[in-house]
């Protein structure tokens, strides 16, 4: 770990705001299945007894062991089963208070939470779609107290959420995105630009409008920059050219509107392409797939993920 990556990430922890909401706590028994996708908005699952299996499209199956979890940065297609392998009858059930302790049983702590103000795009944009908290990982070793004392708080079996569950999961949070951030290939682009006052507001602006005509120049002026002085000055503090770092963002927000229902064709205007046939080919370039292709298998996996609702259970 370098200086400047670690300056960033305490740059990044001091300037998040979170809105943590807690869904559910309790314990699950017997071949249940949860999931909080479909909702639109970032979620969270921590393990705090027993294990359970994280199932993602197009992976394989993920353990979760007592005292990790997962933080989705958004919406995407997930469900939590007590198996690696599982079949109809793993269905959404009613969670069960988390004491007395059940044999077999799986304690989780479920909920959603929305970032505030430009960092939350940044996070869209920059960060992975999730990210893992590992017990045995040296880097995460201080998150062991926390995980200890919101199973005490679970533990209360008290009706109502508790605002101090709300409150260690946002330091939870905090712990795991710092060790995230410190990484090199996350302290480029998008937060490394953010960080620098002279981008931050052009930033700002792009994010607003992906699907303003932006040139070099445009760009500079929000600056407050010559051409040559801010094309040198970003490459620095970006690591790629202006255009090519406006092209990601704009294939990023594109993709997240494809995920929430927008055609390809109004995904593409959005972020200003007036031919398809150019957004298909700037989308697979910087995606990876077509939008077309893109869009159908996040839609079919949403739906094996997000089965029927059961009354009073956590889907």
């Amino acid at each position: 770990m370098n200086s400047d990556t670690d300056r960033l990430a305490h740059w990044l922890v001091s300037g998040l705001e979170l809105d943590t909401t807690i869904f559910h706590v309790g314990q699950y028994c017997g071949p249940w299945r949860a999931s909080t996708a479909g909702r639109e908005r970032a979620s969270f699952h921590l393990v705090l007894r027993g294990q359970s299996w994280l199932h993602l499209e197009g992976q394989a199956p993920i353990l979760l062991r007592e005292r990790e979890g997962v933080f989705f940065l958004r919406d995407i297609p997930h469900c939590l089963t007590p198996e690696a392998v599982v079949d109809a009858s793993f269905q959404p059930r009613a969670m069960l208070p988390m004491n007395p302790p059940q044999p077999g049983a799986c304690g989780l702590a479920c909920g959603f939470f929305q970032f505030k103000g430009l960092l939350g795009e940044l996070f869209t944009s920059a960060f992975p779609a999730y990210v893992t908290i590992r017990a045995d990982d040296p880097a995460q070793s201080a998150i062991t107290p926390l995980f200890q004392l919101i199973l005490a708080e679970a533990g209360r079996n008290t009706d109502a959420s508790s605002p101090l569950i709300e409150r260690l999961t946002e330091l939870l949070f905090f712990y795991v995105i710092r060790d995230v951030a410190r990484r090199d290939d996350v302290a480029a682009g998008l937060l490394a630009v953010a960080r620098r006052p002279e981008f931050a507001p052009l930033l700002d602006d792009l994010l607003k409008a992906p699907g303003k005509a932006w040139s070099v120049d445009d760009m500079a002026r929000v600056a407050c920059m010559s051409r040559a002085s801010f094309c040198r000055h970003f490459v620095e503090t970006s690591g790629q050219p202006p255009a090519q770092f406006l092209l990601q963002i704009r294939m990023k927000i594109a993709a997240r509107r494809l995920q929430t229902g927008d055609s390809v064709l109004r995904a593409a205007e959005h972020v200003g392409y007036h031919s398809q046939a150019a957004f298909t080919r700037a989308f697979k370039k910087v995606i990876g797939e077509q939008p077309g292709a893109f869009q159908r298998a996040r839609r079919s996996a949403l739906q094996h993920a997000h089965p029927h609702v059961h009354p009073h259970a956590h889907v």
